[in-house]
């Protein structure tokens, strides 16, 4: 790896602090300021939809034809592609935030362009121009997004950002009816201020975004560690001030060679060459939902008109309670995905909106469907699938290495969308437009086959990154450890642990061995009665050593950096028992900052204390120090109280 532009080596706990902070009004400003862009592409997207028979009717405005709004939709999803891949790489080069800015404005200027169309030639370009600004903010906003929320949170926030697009598909639904009433507007200017109230969104999107800071993770990596620092501390001292509670000792630091430039072919090649399963991955993941969301969505309205006989002013509603049944799907199931864990709730939804889908063509084809159980079907198919798409972009942002962040999410979604989100609006609006409810079933059927393909993907080439740290899911291709196994030297981590003090060796061994314990017994219940068929990750017959977290590949490192936590949640909660005595949950949690684990994380640790003995349910959820674990001291390698 060699660069004309390296800086030098820093060490730094950045990714650390950021991910024990506990949730507060900071990571609010970040999902507002940053998640509502999912907003502005439902918004988008939705319009077209509600307005896509309003502009097909004699005096619009537009001569336009329901082939022409695939067409034009295809276009939109083009120009998301080419901005996403420019856009993507730019944002590696010169920061997240210039170009969350700069993408926000694009959109902004292109889509209150959008309502000034009066020929199909116009309205193509500026679709295009809308899509490019669209696409640069997926890869901007994901990356900023999954490097400033904490790691026990990243997977159910990611997915209710993600799934408010769906807000935005609903307001501009209900706008629409407004809009596209001709008592109150003209058939021709309704579906033009439509376009128009997007770039007002984005206008007052832009001015909560000013506040929002670089990423710490890619300034440290680009040789601005002290601008980093700062930003960190600011985020810190806000917290303290909002819990009135110090924060937990920060985990492991990271070692990296600063280099301003990252060479394309260095960035693409490696990440490649290292993860090829993680791509193919990626590749099935964005392809499925892309073809079954971009065909249904953009075509909806035109389907329910054209096969269903619903009137261009009841369209709307229609796809309200259509957006509503989306985003309560990620918004309900996203928590899943931190506890049940991304690999089984990954393959559920992408295998369940598949079989739902088949359902539909078939009841299709054989002409028994009402407008009642039609729109009911759709709408379970994209409940279930909508927390499967929005895990498609946290999937690429989270097992890619931190400097090709912003560059992977663009490349998979650049490639997917143009295999299935292009050919999926103009194969249904071809498909829609022949009147032909059999070939239209078939479409329903590619689309399921489509998602189906993700959920095998899932299957064989997933990864289990459930709260844990981005670095330890990828390490950054600058860290000093992948340089020193490509050299076949050790690693600094390794000279570290040889200079440590004898009583800290011994306190890690002995860390070691009580998770080495714990993880034989674990086994040995997997393997008993119906337990051992559960959905999720099993663990083979691979053991991994905690010793090893932070210098071995990507699967042991993750792994032991989960069971180190779990061990340190367990001697919180036994030396926090030690010295209270009996002590109610509640207040154990509370005294042992349960609350900020996250979700489920202290129920696990309480669980394996009272398997272990350590602890003991004396009643009334209550709890005590088990038998021969009571006085004032504390267990063998027990961290610091916290």
């Amino acid at each position: 790896m060699t660069s004309t532009s390296e800086l030098g080596v820093v060490t730094t706990k950045v990714p650390a602090r950021l991910d024990r902070l506990p949730w507060s009004r900071f990571h609010w400003r970040i999902v507002i300021g940053l998640g509502t862009v999912w907003i502005l592409d439902g918004l988008e997207v939705t319009i077209v939809g509600a307005v896509a028979a309003r502009m097909t009717e004699p005096g619009s405005g537009i001569d336009l034809t329901s082939a022409d709004i695939g067409t034009a939709a295809a276009i939109y999803v083009a120009g998301a592609c080419l901005g996403a891949l420019l856009f993507g790489r730019l944002t590696d080069r010169f920061g997240r935030k210039k170009l969350f800015m700069v993408t926000l404005g694009i959109y902004v200027l292109a889509t209150v362009a959008t309502a000034f169309a009066r020929d199909p030639w116009y309205l193509y370009l500026a679709r295009f121009v809308t899509g490019m600004g669209i696409g640069g903010e997926y890869a901007a906003i994901n990356s900023a997004i999954d490097e400033l929320i904490p790691a026990r949170n990243r997977g159910q926030v990611d997915l209710a950002i993600n799934g408010s697009y769906w807000v935005g598909s609903a307001i501009g639904s209900l706008v629409a009816v407004l809009l596209l009433n001709e008592s109150l507007l003209a058939a021709d200017l309704g579906w033009r201020l439509a376009f128009g109230l997007g770039g007002v969104l984005g206008l007052a999107i832009m001015l909560v975004r000013r506040h929002v800071p670089e990423s710490p993770r890619w300034l440290f990596i680009h040789g601005h560690e002290d601008e980093a620092e700062r930003i960190v501390d600011r985020i810190e001292a806000e917290v303290r001030e909002e819990t009135g509670r110090e924060l937990p000792e920060p985990g492991e630091a990271v070692t990296v060679r600063q280099r301003k430039v990252i060479p394309f072919r260095e960035i693409a090649g490696v990440a490649l060459r290292r993860y090829p399963r993680r791509a193919l991955l990626g590749l099935a993941l964005f392809v499925g939902q892309a073809f079954l969301y971009n065909a249904i969505v953009f075509d909806l309205g035109t389907l329910l008109s054209g096969f269903f006989d619903i009137g261009s002013g009841t369209i709307p509603y229609f796809l309200a309670l259509f957006a509503i049944a989306n985003f309560l799907g990620p918004l309900l199931l996203g928590r899943l995905f931190d506890t049940v864990g991304r690999k089984p709730m990954i393959t559920a939804t992408y295998f369940g909106s598949a079989v739902v889908a088949t359902v539909l063509a078939v009841l299709l084809m054989t002409g028994s469907l009402t407008t009642l159980w039609f729109f009911l079907l759709v709408s379970l198919t994209f409940f279930v699938a909508s927390a499967g798409a929005s895990s498609a972009y946290l999937t690429v942002s989270e097992v890619f290495p931190m400097e090709t962040r912003a560059l992977s999410i663009s490349l998979f979604f650049a490639i997917g969308t143009a295999v299935g989100g292009i050919t999926g609006p103009l194969l249904f609006g071809h498909l829609i437009h022949t009147g032909n409810a059999d070939l239209v079933a078939i479409g329903f059927l590619v689309g399921a086959a489509a998602m189906a393909l993700g959920g095998l993907a899932e299957v064989f080439f997933g990864v289990r990154a459930e709260q844990q740290s981005l670095e330890n899911i990828a390490r950054p291709l600058t860290a000093e450890e992948v340089e020193a196994d490509w050299r076949g030297e050790p690693a600094p981590q390794d000279e570290r642990d040889r200079r440590r003090p004898a009583e800290v060796q011994q306190a890690a061994h002995e860390r070691d061995r009580r998770i080495a314990d714990r993880t034989a017994r674990r086994r040995e219940r997997q393997r008993a009665g119906l337990r051992r068929y559960r959905p999720g990750t099993g663990q083979g017959n691979r053991m991994y050593s905690p010793g090893m977290a932070g210098t071995a590949g990507a699967a042991s490192r993750t792994s032991a950096m989960a069971e180190q936590r779990l061990d340190d949640e367990i001697e919180q909660i036994t030396h926090a028992l030690q010295e209270s005595g009996p002590t109610s949950r509640d207040e154990l949690k509370k005294a042992v900052g349960g609350h900020s684990w996250g979700p489920r994380r202290f129920r696990r640790a309480l669980r394996e204390s009272k398997r272990e003995s350590r602890v003991k349910d004396v009643g009334h959820d209550t709890y005590a120090p088990a038998d021969g674990h009571g006085g004032s001291g504390s267990a063998p390698g027990a961290p610091r109280r916290r």
